[in-house]
């Protein structure tokens, strides 16, 4: 889909989009699945905000990343237009693949593991005070945490997922994934400076659903 890929993407920190009722994208659907270009670009401005956004998340504020991650996202939507049978709502279908595809570029040996503490004290500045409800340096801690916590964080806190869809998602255990997001509020909490919150690793598994 040649016609989408000279679009500009958005900008990290602009004002989310207004949300589309279904019903709006549905007739927008059936013309690009019959092949036209121009209704595909309409949802394509209408949705890749959302998507940038997420993806943005999840690459850890990697600006290329996630430009080529969301526009990877939009031709596998395209080519993949003519399979989709609407049980589900246009957005809800797009963002899952695109989240998916995000979610195939982890899918690789772990490394993470052996984060060094020490790393991540350099990284969250020292003793350096500043305000956890402010976004950018909330955005900027997350981007901090190794890629899988951050998975996890952002999929389960902020898209709303449960730990069986990440694990299925990720290729791990319901189990390590309520781990993986234990140890990512524990790292998140410490890198915004709270006070009691330690950059060491505690594993323990919560009852998150």
């Amino acid at each position: 889909m040649d016609a989408c890929l000279s679009l500009p993407m958005p900008m990290s920190d602009a004002a989310p989009p207004r949300a589309i009722p279904a019903d709006d994208d549905a007739g927008l659907v059936r013309r690009a699945a019959a092949g036209e270009t121009a209704a595909f670009e309409t949802l394509y401005r209408r949705h890749v905000a959302r998507v940038h956004g997420v993806l943005w998340r999840l690459s850890g504020m990697n600006a290329a990343l996630a430009e080529e991650l969301t526009q990877e996202a939009f031709i596998h939507a395209w080519q993949g237009l003519p399979g989709f049978r609407g049980d589900s709502a246009f957005s809800t279908w797009l963002h899952r693949l695109a989240v998916n595809l995000a979610l195939m570029r982890m899918r690789t040996p772990e490394r993470e593991e052996a984060v060094d503490p020490d790393t991540l004290v350099q990284l969250a500045g020292g003793a350096r005070e500043f305000c956890a409800g402010e976004r950018a340096e909330l955005e900027q801690a997350v981007a901090r945490l190794p890629p899988r916590a951050r998975a996890v964080l952002v999929l389960h806190d902020i898209e709303g997922w449960r730990h069986q869809e990440i694990g299925a998602a990720l290729g791990i255990a319901s189990g390590s994934c309520k781990a993986h997001l234990h140890r990512a509020r524990g790292l998140l909490r410490a890198l915004l400076g709270e006070p009691g919150a330690t950059l060491h690793d505690d594993t323990g598994v919560q009852g998150d659903d």
